[in-house]
């Protein structure tokens, strides 16, 4: 497994965070970084020793902002902000969610204005390399920012809070860090406030949903291709003059037309939702690229509130996310498109008339049902997807006596695109398995790119043979995980710069 040493906070990017998450890479924070920090950690200190009021260090937090605290209570803050917040419970974050979290959180800590002690930061790197990965809820978030599920991530530093076993249940954190060889730790002044602030769970979450968006877009591209030869379409909406003007078209119909192939065409013009495939996932390439710059931007922006700046604490905006929430709702409901889009393409193949193969693709019309019951699947999710079409980013709602009276609800947002990603990976996997009963019953489509017919069969080695009835639902399973793997990721050659591309 590769190892990067973080010089510096910027070395700590998006296709970091993601390996981080996923498990395929570690880090480990450089003497240099590490120096640099106790120069901060100093200087804020240093500035703490006065007698003014500083936000959620000597005073309450919310509404009870005006409270100062004495000395004794001080000492036991940071860590008591933990305690009363952690109100969550299941379901929890994946444990690859909870990874970009927590990698999040150590990346805005290594910025100057959070003022963190290096000894937290590398025991964040340290709860990374043992993999002891906190219980995060999923939602139940309403604050102003992510105070909720931050407080549980904080309990399980402390040792109070929980992590997540194996198979994804909580058990209790003490004895989980106990077995990594590592201690429970405590917040040290200002650290405790600097873990609440910011989103790193929602950037978190969108650093995995992009790239996960990116890798969905070239399998599109392929089985759209692939039923398109089934259905012999038109090749006429491919064309490269329709793309003027639009980078992100230009790009899909140049990876349409390379695997389309030359196939044969039966009707001047395919079903509509052959014709606007094309464009729905130009939209979808462009919501990704806007995500991603959201997620740029809130790594390297000032999140913290109060802030260090120029040896003053200022109160900041930083924890809000509505940047990122807004580009959330936006790949959430292009991706939600792109699946109506392509379940509407699952109906036409199952459609005779259209393809000329057995009717709803069924090798017994009568006795068997052939695809109309995986239809029906794909259905019932676009369906479900619509309800996390509405973005998260409405909805305020007043809290702590007025004090936080607006929320950008970005967990909330992280939900609705995790579950648009996951929705529809399992409506391509029904549009494809549908292709592959196609060419069990009619053989291959024909024309299509090499890159296409080496991609389907993949598809096939790992099917039953024939064409027969039988639990459809296990062949799904088996073809999401394919999905889930990577399956065609460069199938589409002119895709590839950007389907690959981890900014």
């Amino acid at each position: 497994m590769a190892v990067h040493a973080i010089r510096r906070a910027e070395d700590l990017g998006p296709a970091l965070i993601d390996g981080l998450a996923r498990g395929t890479c570690r880090v480990t924070l450089a003497p240099e970084l590490l120096a640099g920090l106790a120069v901060s950690r100093a200087e804020t200190l240093a500035d703490l020793a006065g007698d003014q009021p500083v936000y959620g260090v000597n005073t309450g937090m919310g509404a009870l902002a005006d409270v100062r605290l004495d000395a004794a209570a001080r000492d036991r803050h940071q860590n008591t902000l933990m305690a009363g917040r952690a109100v969550g419970s299941a379901p929890w974050l994946r444990r690859t969610q909870a990874r970009a979290m927590l990698a999040v959180r150590l990346r805005t800590l290594l910025h100057p204005a959070a003022g963190a002690s290096p000894e937290l930061c590398r025991f964040l790197a340290d709860l990374l390399d043992a993999d002891v990965v906190p219980a995060v809820p999923a939602g139940g978030s309403g604050a102003a920012g992510e105070i909720i599920p931050l407080a549980h991530l904080g309990a399980a530093v402390l040792g109070s809070g929980q992590v997540l076993d194996a198979r994804g249940e909580a058990v209790d954190a003490g004895p989980a860090l106990a077995a990594a060889g590592l201690g429970p730790r405590s917040f040290a002044a200002k650290e405790g406030v600097a873990f609440l602030e910011g989103v790193p769970g929602l950037t978190g979450c969108a650093v995995l949903a992009g790239r996960d968006a990116r890798l969905l877009v070239a399998q599109v591209v392929v089985v759209f291709s692939a039923a398109q030869a089934l259905v012999h379409a038109s090749r006429d909406p491919l064309h490269p003059a329709l793309g003027h003007g639009d980078d992100e078209l230009l790009a899909v119909l140049a990876a349409s037309r390379e695997l389309r192939g030359d196939g044969p065409v039966r009707a001047l013009q395919a079903p509509v939702s052959f014709r606007v495939t094309a464009p729905a996932l130009a939209v979808v390439m462009r919501a990704v690229d806007g995500l991603d710059a959201a997620v740029r931007r809130a790594l390297t922006g000032v999140t913290d509130s109060p802030a260090h700046v120029d040896g003053r604490f200022i109160g900041t905006a930083g924890f809000a996310g509505t940047d990122l929430t807004a580009a959330a709702g936006a790949l959430t409901t292009a991706l939600v498109h792109l699946g109506e889009v392509g379940t509407a393409r699952l109906h036409r193949l199952l459609d005779d008339r259209i393809t000329g193969l057995p009717r709803q693709l069924s090798d017994a019309p009568g006795l068997h049902a052939g695809m109309a019951a995986v239809h029906k699947r794909a259905v019932g999710v676009a369906h479900r997807l619509r309800r996390f079409a509405v973005p998260a980013l409405v909805g305020a709602m007043e809290t702590s006596t007025g004090q936080e009276d607006v929320q950008s609800f970005g967990f909330e947002a992280a939900e609705c695109l995790t579950v648009a990603v996951d929705g529809l990976r399992d409506i391509l996997a029904c549009e494809l398995l549908a292709v592959h009963q196609a060419g069990v019953l009619g053989g291959p489509p024909a024309g299509v790119a090499e890159a296409v017919t080496t991609a389907l069969g993949q598809v096939a080695g790992i099917l039953p043979a024939g064409a027969g009835d039988r639990p459809f639902g296990r062949d799904l399973d088996k073809i999401i995980e394919l999905l889930t793997a990577g399956w065609a990721r460069n199938a589409p050659s002119a895709l590839a710069p950007w389907s690959s591309h981890a900014r």
